[in-house]
């Protein structure tokens, strides 16, 4: 029985945002989607224990899904003007081609849950939900806020877009860019999600990396003259050049520094700095996406940890709290100054950070804290620091290491 849910929840995540979206397309109603959606689950939960996992576990649930959409059309008297046209499409073949610029439905789907009815809060909680397969408590731990807020957000999101007869299809034109920056931060997250869990006991979700990074190079396609959408495939081709030296033959993560570069994938390597080429040739000011990708570049170049331009990427990061004066960058820029300055420099840094109110919980504050006690030889601190960090994070893999560093340092 643990087996067959274990199979159950690695399927929902990779199958969920298709069927999600497929349905999404068929019925135009997102929130009716993900209703679908969890019927499938549902009825997944009780058959598969029982009758075994199916060949093809993605289109049962799709088949599921668009069965209950029926009977749920029929149901609803409000609905009997649209049971021939979408009961006959929710019959019909899952996949059904349909003339657009954007002929991914996943795409479609994050374009739809970022319409401009929504509050920019809103659209990242609902698209994150619904293609990443992310529950309330993971998105809650990526916006640093409390799980009921990010709960409320979605709940009031489907309604107002059923509510406000939002299609789900694809915008143009002036509509388009105007969703952008709000697609771009869904994918960014997506993939960070992907790239370091917040929870459970796998440190990489290869999976989410893997579609954030498709959606991003299909955007690219789509806004090729767009720096910001350029900087974000060059971060996220980078980023994931380093998945399989980021984990150890134990499943541990492997620090940055300690890291096998010759794991490194060059192909995406290079994918990236060509991303990141494009993005430069444009010639408008470099963003946060832009910015991060020339600091990811700047460790792709190092040959060594030794060699890494640690002032350099402190210049960037500068530039980047400029452009992003966020408590989380500030934290980032913390560990560069400390490594390109001394420890102390980046500890001033944290400091100033103590009375803000979302560093409160914020694990990565205290385990930057720790690496630059460390480096001071303040092994006692440094130790409380790492004890303090393993207590906050949710990610299973991570406490071992923050537990093992402060009893190194006991």
């Amino acid at each position: 029985m643990r087996d067959v849910n274990r199979t159950i929840d690695a399927v929902w995540r990779l199958e969920a945002p298709r069927i999600i979206a497929g349905l999404a397309r068929l019925v135009n109603d997102v929130g009716l989607a993900e209703e679908l959606a969890q019927d499938a689950l549902v009825a997944a939960l009780e058959q598969w224990p029982v009758q075994g996992v199916p060949d093809n576990p993605g289109a049962w649930l799709m088949s599921v899904a668009k069965r209950r959409g029926i009977d749920r059309i029929r149901r609803e008297q409000t609905f009997a003007r649209k049971v021939e046209e979408v009961g006959q499409a929710l019959e019909a073949a899952a996949e059904m081609p349909e003339p657009d610029e954007i002929a991914d439905d996943l795409l479609r789907l994050v374009f739809t849950a970022c319409h401009p009815v929504l509050s920019r809060q809103a659209r990242v909680a609902l698209t994150l939900r619904m293609l990443g397969g992310l529950s309330t408590d993971e998105i809650a731990r990526a916006f640093l806020v409390p799980e009921a807020t990010v709960a409320q957000r979605i709940v009031r999101a489907k309604k107002t877009l059923s509510a406000s007869g939002v299609p789900f299809e694809a915008p143009q034109g002036p509509e388009r860019a105007a969703r952008l920056d709000s697609v771009l931060e869904v994918v960014y997250l997506v993939f960070n999600e992907g790239y370091v869990a917040t929870a459970g006991s796998d440190w990489l979700r290869v999976d989410l990396c893997q579609e954030a990074l498709r959606l991003g190079r299909i955007l690219a396609e789509l806004a090729p003259r767009e720096p910001e959408v350029q900087g974000l495939v060059a971060l996220m081709e980078i980023q994931a050049s380093r998945t399989r030296a980021r984990v150890g033959k134990d499943g541990a993560p492997v620090p940055l520094p300690e890291q096998d570069r010759g794991l490194w994938d060059r192909l995406l390597i290079s994918r990236g700095f060509a991303a990141l080429l494009r993005a430069q040739e444009i010639g408008a000011p470099p963003g946060p996406y832009v910015l991060q990708a020339a600091i990811a570049a700047c460790h792709a170049q190092a040959a060594s940890a030794e060699d890494t331009d640690w002032q350099q990427i402190a210049g960037l990061y500068e530039l980047l709290v400029r452009t992003e004066p966020s408590p989380v960058v500030q934290v980032n820029r913390a560990f560069a100054l400390g490594m390109a300055f001394g420890p102390r420099r980046g500890l001033d840094v944290l400091d100033a950070l103590s009375d803000e109110p979302s560093m409160t919980n914020y694990h990565l504050l205290s385990s930057v804290r720790g690496d630059l006690l460390a480096r001071l030889g303040e092994s006692a601190d440094a130790a409380r620091e790492f004890t303090r960090a393993a207590a906050l994070t949710r990610n299973e893999a991570e406490r071992d290491v923050l537990e093992k560093r402060a009893a190194e340092l006991s």
